[in-house]
């Protein structure tokens, strides 16, 4: 599901030209933010040093801003601007064009037992979060 060539597709499908891995943290920077370098670095499984660098492509691109933390103002947090969350909304609208295509064939039913399933292994991971 997280193979490269999907998000090719996707960022194609919503007419961006934005390098792969800088597409994931702008949609983090607008489901989560503001959000601290740290904390999504953390989020996305990244290095602190890596996702600065690419936070600040993001910025020169107009995706994002930094802004000081109403909870610490030595630190800075990455916001969405109007530009980024136009491109999140064009992800969001491939994303469900492409889900709208593979699931096209499948029977109601099945659809169904999927998302109950999904749902299922969502509940129990968050309950099995604490015993890790």
């Amino acid at each position: 599901m997280n193979a490269p060539e999907r998000d090719d597709a996707m960022l194609a499908g919503a007419g961006l030209s934005l390098e792969r891995a800088l597409f994931p943290l702008l949609v983090s920077v607008e489901r989560l933010g503001p959000i601290g370098v740290v904390e999504l670095a953390a989020g996305v499984g990244r290095d602190y040093t890596t996702v600065s660098r690419q936070i600040a492509r993001l910025e020169a691109l107009g995706l994002v801003t930094r802004k000081a933390s109403v909870r610490d103002g030595r630190v800075k947090e990455a916001v969405i601007t109007p530009s980024g969350k136009t491109a999140t909304d064009a992800i969001d609208r491939a994303r469900e064009t492409m889900a709208v295509r593979l699931f096209q064939d499948w029977s109601t039913r099945d659809f169904e037992e999927l998302v109950r399933l999904m749902r299922m292994l969502a509940d129990g991971m968050g309950d099995k979060a604490g015993d890790a």
